[in-house]
């Protein structure tokens, strides 16, 4: 679905009647009209492309990260100016990512850093650490990559909103400023009066090929290739070059980086090799701008076409309007009154966030690189790979109820690289591409799913395929870790995360068993609800948590549950994070656990035992306990009390981790942990509003305490659903009665069914638990095995 820009004007007019068209519906009259209108400006005025990119800097919260010398993992997410789902942002890079791997993970930028390298203006993987060209301003002197003449900028004047991005550096006394199309990027430079105000464009360490062609054009080929991105780039200058030159690694430089030994050769026009750039220099007045535009693509042909498609003049406001603009009638589609003005600030910053992926690689009837390096003509829009281990889990059921149309380009671009490759995507221990497709079959969105269930199964059943250790697996029902023969204490990070894996693919069993009955494959849903029950083989009843196991079937110890590893036994978590990593059957794991008053109580100690472990984990920031909301591998656990009866905790735990771990630091930016591409940020929009999908494979949302007065989404299917919260504050967090549709609601989940018309729901809130609200057996949400006391 193409997002259509409006004249901001018009998108609030509209954005107020549907309010107050919508309130009516509710029962609330034209009071949520006249609270959204007190309580906030536009949507994309509230986002803050900042939210995410600091650290959280209490120590309480933080844990024992981050290991000696790193920094402390922030959200990693990027202020950059881009479109929804882009394929090309044009973002700071202040994190020499050349010359250290900080973060864990290449991330070009750390919010506290107080020096700018430069600036990107194409895509790049992941957290956009891939991204190149780095594109600098430099006034004076200049540094050729990887060291780079870096320049102290302005915190009070750095700026970010959707689609824009500018700061101050001081160094340079220059201004850069940066918007963006699907396309393409535009930078803005305002200099002072200088004789060599210079732009420098260069590629990383693996080079490439650089052009200077004329005297308004720099363009390249990458030496990596960057599969479906495009490996060239074009980028066009406003004003004639006074004079320009090539740089690269000196050929034989066996010192590593090149610093100081790079060939410049002034006025060349060729050059390749290592961090192989090209420099532009200006005579510049004061405050003259120089503007730089680019594209990407499979060809230069194809770069240069979407600059004169995209961006055909120089007028850098049209650019930045029309992104503001998309933007805005996206991030409108849900209103939200009530809350505090920060509470509405990280809202529609983290729902900002929560669109950073998949990324949009071709539209339809493009050229791109498919997975194989051919390149082809797009048959519908064509995305990136969905990262199915972090957002698979939270941020695809977002995408399923706001962009039904997007996920179903979305599905067809996973089943386009599984016949490309021979087996569907995934990622880290966990297969979990099941639970797009099946979560998008339940909620009503049109696809040929048996022609995924293929690829679907063919991962489950072929050791060959991309889930590890399958042949283990599928023979004894578990997967085995190998005990170093030295101390295994974190970090250490090898191993087959045998715990963690196994629970993981007990989950995707459990999501391909009701896939199978849904096609009418009996044998198959048998075969694999089998082996959702798998998780049990792995829980020691002895100790009560998930543990490892050797090849002998013996526990592995010692063990300590609270212990964080990377790929020992679990993966990026202790056994105390682990042990709830059973969202298909939550009844069996309370049944392993004693039953719900034991279940209850463990818990609880969950949530109030203290973070103290020997080991680090650099990934564990946003601790509530042994909680551990920066990563995924727990974070439906403080929903989990919908299942044992006591869903009053879980109001009063989803409302002090979204206070406690989010926007708690200095600067009101920090995230826990790291965003993952919009999965941290799509757990703060979705129980912000007052739900969260456990099972992302389901149908099933489960209720947690809403934050604001009143919520509107429309869906994308038309409908909207409401939420009011009466008496709502900071205190009364706790829901005391409940309808939906104006009748009784006394189950602390509902299902998609009972919103996909449309649905407005009414809670009553109150400052003490009411243990009688969605507390009985009968009210807890479906379970592969039946919740029992």
């Amino acid at each position: 679905m193409k997002v259509i820009p409006r004249k901001t004007g018009m998108a609030n007019a509209f954005a107020v009647s549907l309010i107050a068209m919508v309130a009516g519906l509710s029962g609330a009259g034209s009071a949520f009209a006249q609270d959204a209108a007190r309580d906030s400006s536009a949507a994309v005025d509230l986002a803050d492309p900042l939210v995410g990119t600091a650290p959280l800097d209490r120590q309480d919260l933080i844990g024992n990260a981050p290991p000696p010398g790193e920094p402390v993992y922030s959200g990693q997410t990027s202020p950059g100016a881009r479109l929804p789902h882009a394929s090309v942002a044009a973002s700071p890079v202040n994190n020499n990512i050349e010359l250290s791997y900080p973060n864990g993970v290449p991330v070009p930028y750390y919010y506290t850093n107080p020096t700018m390298i430069g600036f990107t203006g194409g895509g790049g993987p992941t957290y956009g650490g891939g991204a190149e060209p780095i594109v600098s301003p430099v006034v004076g002197d200049w540094s050729p990559a990887p060291a780079y003449r870096q320049a102290y900028y302005d915190k009070a004047r750095e700026k970010a909103s959707p689609g824009y991005y500018s700061v101050y550096l001081n160094s340079f006394d220059t201004r850069a400023e940066m918007t963006a199309t699907r396309w393409a990027s535009v930078m803005r430079f305002t200099f002072p009066k200088a004789e060599r105000s210079n732009v420098t464009i260069s590629f990383p360490r693996h080079g490439g090929e650089m052009e200077v062609v004329g005297d308004r054009m720099i363009r390249g080929k990458s030496a990596q290739s960057r599969g479906a991105d495009g490996a060239y780039f074009v980028a066009e200058f406003s004003k004639p070059f006074a004079a320009f030159g090539t740089f690269r690694k000196a050929p034989g430089d066996n010192v590593g980086w090149g610093i100081g030994v790079s060939d410049i050769d002034p006025a060349a026009r060729k050059t390749d090799g290592s961090y192989a750039g090209g420099y532009a220099t200006f005579r510049t007045e004061a405050g003259e701008k120089i503007l730089v535009k680019m594209a990407h693509g499979t060809s230069y042909a194809q770069a240069e076409q979407r600059l004169a498609d995209e961006i055909p003049g120089w007028d850098f406001e049209r650019v930045r309007t029309a992104a503001r603009d998309e933007w805005s009638a996206l991030l409108g589609r849900v209103r939200v009154s009530g809350g505090t003005e920060k509470q509405r600030k990280l809202f529609y910053s983290t729902l900002f966030q929560s669109f950073a992926s998949p990324r949009l690689i071709a539209a339809k009837g493009e050229k791109f690189a498919d997975s194989n390096g051919e390149v082809k003509t797009a048959t519908h829009d064509r995305y990136g790979p969905v990262p199915f281990w972090d957002t698979g889990r939270n941020q695809i059921v977002l995408l399923e109820l706001m962009e039904p149309e997007v996920v179903r380009n979305i599905m067809a671009s996973e089943l386009d690289m599984a016949r490309e490759t021979g087996y569907m995507n995934t990622s880290f221990h966990g297969d979990n591409a099941v639970f797009l497709y099946l979560g998008a079959w339940k909620r009503g969105i049109p696809f040929d799913y048996a022609a995924a269930y293929e690829y679907l199964r063919k991962n489950a059943v072929d050791p060959k395929g991309p889930r590890g250790y399958l042949a283990e697996y599928m023979r004894q029902g578990w997967i085995s870790d190998i005990v170093p023969d030295h101390n295994p204490s974190p970090p250490y990070a090898g191993g087959k995360a045998g715990v963690a894996t196994t629970l993981e693919y007990a989950w995707d069993d459990y999501a391909l068993a009701q896939y199978a009955k849904k096609l009418g494959k009996e044998e198959d849903y048998r075969l694999f609800l089998n082996r959702a029950r798998n998780y049990a083989n792995v829980f020691d009843k002895s100790t009560g948590f998930m543990r490892g196991r050797t090849e002998d079937g013996a526990w592995i110890s010692p063990f300590d549950p609270a212990e964080p590893y990377y790929n020992f036994m679990m993966k990026e978590a202790s056994g105390w994070s682990t042990l709830w990593l059973v969202p298909q059957d939550v009844g069996g794991l309370i049944a392993l656990l004693g039953g719900r008053e034991a279940f209850n109580a463990k818990l609880d100690r969950f949530f109030n035992t203290p973070y103290a472990p020997k080991g680090i984990c650099r990934d564990c920031t946003g601790m509530i306990g042994q909680y551990v909301q920066g990563n995924q591998p727990d974070q439906q656990a403080p929903y989990l009390y919908a299942w044992s009866g006591q869903p009053w905790k879980t109001q009063a735990l989803v409302r002090k981790i979204l206070n406690l771990t989010y926007g708690s630091d200095a600067a009101g930016y920090g995230y826990p942990g790291m965003d993952d591409q919009g999965a941290t940020s799509s757990w703060y929009m979705l129980s912000a509003m007052g739900f969260y999908p456990v099972d992302p494979s389901s149908d099933v949302y489960v209720i947690g305490s809403p934050v604001f007065d009143h919520v509107a989404l429309d869906m994308g299917n038309g409908k909207s659903l409401t939420i009011t919260a009466k008496n709502n504050s900071p205190d009364n967090m706790y829901i005391q009665s409940a309808t939906l549709n104006g009748r009784a609601w006394n189950k602390p989940w509902f299902s998609h069914d009972d919103i996909s018309d449309g649905a407005a729901f009414v809670f009553d809130m109150g400052p003490k638990p009411n243990p009688n609200w969605g507390s009985s057996l009968g009210a807890a949400p479906p379970s592969l095995s039946d919740v029992r006391n």
